[in-house]
């Protein structure tokens, strides 16, 4: 009866054991998942990371791409200024060069207007009106033309009054009736305006 007293305890004593063994190892398990659980991030918190790391990139890719557009749009007005620049110099390449002459052939054109009797300036007047004529046809290659005054109406833009006289009969206002010095253009450009007087 004692030995089977015993040996009951005994067993009570193992069973208990086991369930609070049982007990520990629960909570131990419980406790590993818990920090697990902290450990890993749920699904919600990883979409809102990757929605976040998402506009980052979408942020960082449109100032990309805002910086290459702006950078290509200053590339075509360099490459537009330069074309207009290079026109322009090409357009008015002569410019200095006429203006230059100008005062070469007024002289000539001067010494046309000089009465000759004797033969050797009559011989030296042909030859001037040989240069004045290459010169010319020179200007006329290199479109620089003589801005036509005498009986036209007063432009400013093209002409300069340096003297005004009354209006005779016959006459306009504002008519340009005497030239002291032929104007030319070159192109569209006036390289010098016409010198005038014009009737008021």
């Amino acid at each position: 009866m004692a030995a089977d007293k015993e040996k009951a305890s005994q067993a009570a004593t193992t069973a208990k054991k086991k369930v609070q063994g049982s007990k520990h190892d629960s909570q131990k398990d419980a406790a590993a998942k818990k920090v697990a659980a902290q450990k890993k991030p749920t699904t919600k918190d990883q979409l809102k990371a990757a929605q976040k790391q998402v506009a980052q990139l979408t942020k960082e890719k449109d100032e990309l791409e805002d910086k290459y557009l702006r950078a290509e749009a200053e590339m075509a007005n360099m490459q537009t200024r330069y074309k207009k620049e290079q026109e322009q110099l090409l357009k008015y390449q002569s410019q200095r060069l006429a203006t230059a002459v100008l005062p070469v052939i007024d002289n000539l054109n001067r010494a046309l207007e000089i009465e000759v009797d004797d033969e050797a300036s009559k011989n030296l007047k042909q030859g001037v009106e040989m240069v004045v004529k290459d010169l010319n046809k020179a200007f006329t290659d290199n479109e620089i033309t003589k801005i036509e005054s005498l009986g036209k109406k007063f432009d400013p833009t093209l002409h300069q009054a340096v003297k005004s006289v009354p209006v005779e009969d016959g006459q306009e206002p504002e008519t340009i009736v005497e030239v002291f010095q032929d104007g030319y253009m070159l192109k569209d450009r006036v390289l010098r305006p016409a010198m005038v007087v014009v009737a008021q």
